[in-house]
Formats: structure tokens, C-alpha cells, sequence
């Protein structure tokens, strides 16, 4: 067997290897169901939409071997931008965090820039009559036990560092409407 060949597949069984790993990494929250719609609680408090804009608590658990820490995302990629909307970025979280509450971070977790120009929960509020939008909450295992970003980073710049420094990850989608006419 030729070396290339060899090479090439001990990159695929480490590949495997990691993504069995992650196999059992899974992600839940009390109020939210995959495929379901969210309840009105987590509609964003502005830009014509009226609802509690309160962070879900989401809650994982499995993560891969040698996490450090983790962070957690929520990403609307129905958003008529051309490039999404980010709705939640926390990095930083303890290796030992198995949920999220926005009310009670943990001590050195950091919440960064949303596309709504601030840090924090920013629910959804997709333009009325659209179809229903995705958001995609994540929990990410990262190999880092802090990433060097400040409350200013924005969505691209945290994604582009997540995905430098993920070990798995966990998805629950939700989907939101607004209805045509308030």
C-alpha cells in the first residue's frame, strides 16, 4: 500500500474516530422542541416584535473527551441579510457547565456582539408573513479552556474561532412565524 494511501486513511479513521466521539453529544431545553415552534417567550422585545425576549435554558450533555469549554450559539440562517442572524454568542462557559441560563452565568463567561448590536439574548423576529425560520441553538466543545475574544466580536469572527477550536458540537433547531398582521 502506498504511503499516500496509508496517510489518507489514518486522517479518515481519526476523523471517525472524533466524529464517534461526538455521537453522543446531545443538547435539550425545557421549553423548546426540535422541529417545533418556540414559544412566544423567546419572540425579541423590539424592531416591531412584542414579545418577553427571554433566553431558553438549554441543557447538554455527552460531550467528547478532552473539552476545556464550552460555548453556546443561536443562529437564524433564514434571516433576508445574505448572511444569517446571530441571536446568541456565549464563549467561555466551565468544561464542567452541562446548561445555559442567561440569568445566571457562570463566573468568566462572556456574551458577545448579536446582530441587534448588543450582547445578550436576542430573540427571534423574523419579518411578519415569512415563512417560518430556523434557529439553530448550539453547544459547542471546544479544546480551549477560554477563546481571546472581548464583548465586541462579532457573529463571523466567534463562528470563525468556534469552528478553530470545536471538538463536537450539539444542535437543537427550533422554527418561529410571526403571523402576517399583529
Amino acid at each position: 500500500m502506498s504511503r499516500t494511501r496509508l496517510v489518507t486513511l489514518s486522517l479518515l479513521a481519526g476523523l471517525l474516530s472524533g466524529a464517534a466521539l461526538a455521537g453522543g453529544f446531545t443538547l435539550g431545553s425545557p421549553t423548546l422542541q426540535a422541529g417545533k415552534p418556540m414559544p412566544a417567550l423567546h419572540e425579541f422585545n423590539g424592531f416591531g416584535c412584542k414579545g418577553d425576549n427571554q433566553a431558553p435554558v438549554l441543557q447538554w450533555q455527552g460531550a467528547p473527551a478532552g473539552t476545556r469549554s464550552f460555548a453556546v450559539t443561536v443562529y437564524d440562517p433564514d434571516a433576508p441579510t445574505g448572511s444569517g442572524w446571530w441571536h446568541w454568542l456565549v464563549v467561555n462557559l466551565p468544561d464542567n457547565a452541562t446548561q445555559v441560563d442567561a440569568r445566571a452565568l457562570p463566573a468568566g463567561a462572556l456574551q458577545t456582539r448579536t446582530d441587534y448590536g448588543s450582547s445578550g439574548f436576542g430573540g427571534a423576529c423574523p419579518p411578519q408573513g415569512d415563512a417560518p425560520h430556523r434557529y439553530q441553538f448550539t453547544v459547542w466543545a471546544l479544546d480551549t479552556p477560554t477563546l481571546p475574544l472581548d464583548a465586541n466580536a462579532s457573529g463571523a469572527l466567534v463562528g470563525y474561532m468556534l469552528r478553530q477550536h470545536a471538538l463536537g458540537k450539539a444542535e437543537l433547531t427550533a422554527t418561529y412565524q410571526r403571523p402576517r398582521s399583529e
